[in-house]
């Protein structure tokens, strides 16, 4: 992919589910001006929609029918990501324990993880973005500018989740919390299409003991160091 044209670098980050990609990824994208598409969030939204129609996530045919009629977008308001579906702020509705376990199921199925591969490139290909998910550096844009593959242990990650649940008042324990992100990482892991993956030319940024101040701050300088060598090469 050339970088001829384009607004700026495009930037892939991978990762488990708690690494914190979300959080990091949103930070990053305001501190270098990038659009930040939420690829997560994207299967999220298609789970959601899923849901509300009675479908199990096992029918290609009732999800490809799905798909054709979901529009989906993403806006800042008050320094937040906002995703929207067919009209609707379901920023909220995504993020439930129910709807995380449907997304893996939903995320496993090739018609579903085409039809947002389109979108996705679509979003991204322009540049100046940063995109964050399972499979962007390896899938989605193998050709990216700069790739991180964002981790922690599963314990961190767990505790991680337990206090994002706890805090909107879910009644969970750590120990429930930190086996479903286990089993998660297993279902993402063994999944027949792009299952999640490190990039043999990804970065690897550990966050486990990190605060978000000193991850953001790690892979930004990484970024700016690419952003400087590409701005002398390009004429």
């Amino acid at each position: 992919m050339s970088g001829v044209g384009r607004r700026g670098l495009i930037i892939a980050i991978d990762g488990p589910s708690g690494a914190g990609k979300s959080t990091i990824t949103k930070r990053l994208a305001d501190r270098l001006g990038y659009v930040h598409i939420d690829t997560g969030a994207m299967f999220r939204a298609v789970a959601l929609v899923a849901k509300r129609a009675g479908l199990d996530g096992a029918d290609d045919e009732s999800l490809e029918r799905l798909c054709r009629g979901i529009e989906i977008d993403f806006f800042r308001n008050n320094g937040c990501c906002r995703v929207i579906v067919n009209g609707e702020d379901v920023t909220e509705a995504i993020r439930t324990p129910e709807i995380s376990s449907l997304t893996s199921a939903i995320s496993a199925r090739k018609v579903v993880r085409d039809f947002l591969l389109t979108l996705q490139r679509r979003m991204g290909n322009e540049g100046g973005v940063i995109l964050e998910g399972r499979d962007i550096g390896t899938v989605v844009f193998p050709n990216a500018d700069v790739k991180f593959f964002l981790s922690a242990s599963v314990e961190e990650r767990g505790r991680r989740r337990w206090l994002e649940l706890t805090a909107k008042g879910e009644n969970v324990t750590l120990e429930d919390t930190v086996s479903a992100v286990a089993l998660r990482d297993k279902q993402d892991s063994g999944r027949e299409h792009a299952p999640l993956r490190r990039a043999d030319d990804a970065i690897d940024v550990d966050s486990t003991g990190l605060s978000i101040d000193q991850v953001v701050a790690l892979m930004e300088g990484m970024v700016r160091e690419k952003e400087q060598v590409r701005s002398v090469c390009t004429p």
